[in-house]
């Protein structure tokens, strides 16, 4: 039976990850802060994890046995959308860790449990291109920027190991981030990046990608 980490998980992206793995007879292993009913409904095994707690993410991939097949850094914030000002400020450094640091360092921690073809996914945004930049939302476009960055970096000390890393915009999707006004529900995203999961090889490793496969500008 193969193995999946989920972060995020207890809603949106990440809690139709679990379902669909999860139906599809995987062992998943869903983290988040708490979980929710919808998630415990699927008989998963959930384990609290807060990524802004950088303890917790330092000491979470002692949880996680071996062998692991993938890895999916699913969670991550939209808040503070303003970037002015003091308090601002400090949310945006909780951002930073939560939407880059903690999936890094989280990656990295795990790398040593992946099976050899084993696969770590960086759920990012088109938001993180610099080249595409429009402006707007910029605490959130710095921090998928910079998780961008290092799950490129990522997938270079991976590489040798056999293990795939490849950073996937989900596109704009119907969640509690993304809104009712979205373009595609979770169920059609989800289906979309497991089908590019699936033929991911080693030879797309440190790519950045739209859920049908096509290539993003950094």
């Amino acid at each position: 039976m193969p193995t999946i980490v989920i972060t995020g998980a207890n809603r949106g992206i990440g809690l139709q990850f679990a379902r669909q793995f999860s139906q599809d007879g995987w062992d998943v292993i869903a983290t988040a802060r708490q979980s929710s009913a919808e998630l415990d409904a699927l008989g998963v095994r959930v384990e609290a994890l807060d990524l802004a707690d950088a303890d917790a993410v330092a000491g979470f991939p002692t949880k996680i046995g071996s062998p692991l097949d993938l890895f999916i850094a699913n969670a991550g914030t939209n808040h503070p959308m303003d970037p002015d000002g003091p308090e601002s400020a400090r949310d945006w450094q909780v951002m930073m860790m939560v939407n880059a640091i903690a999936p890094y360092q989280l990656g990295k921690g795990l790398l040593p449990k992946m099976e050899q073809g084993g696969k770590m996914i960086a759920i990012s945004s088109g938001m993180g291109s610099i080249a595409e930049n429009s402006g707007g939302w910029l605490p959130y476009r710095t921090s998928k920027a910079a998780l961008n960055m290092a799950w490129s970096t990522l997938a270079i000390e991976a590489k040798p190991r056999g293990v795939t890393c490849v950073a996937v915009s989900p596109g704009w999707v119907k969640t509690r981030m993304g809104g009712s006004g979205a373009e595609i529900t979770t169920e059609q995203s989800v289906g979309d990046m497991r089908q590019l999961i699936e033929r991911l090889t080693i030879d797309d490793t440190g790519k950045f990608l739209r859920r049908n496969g096509s290539a993003i500008p950094w």
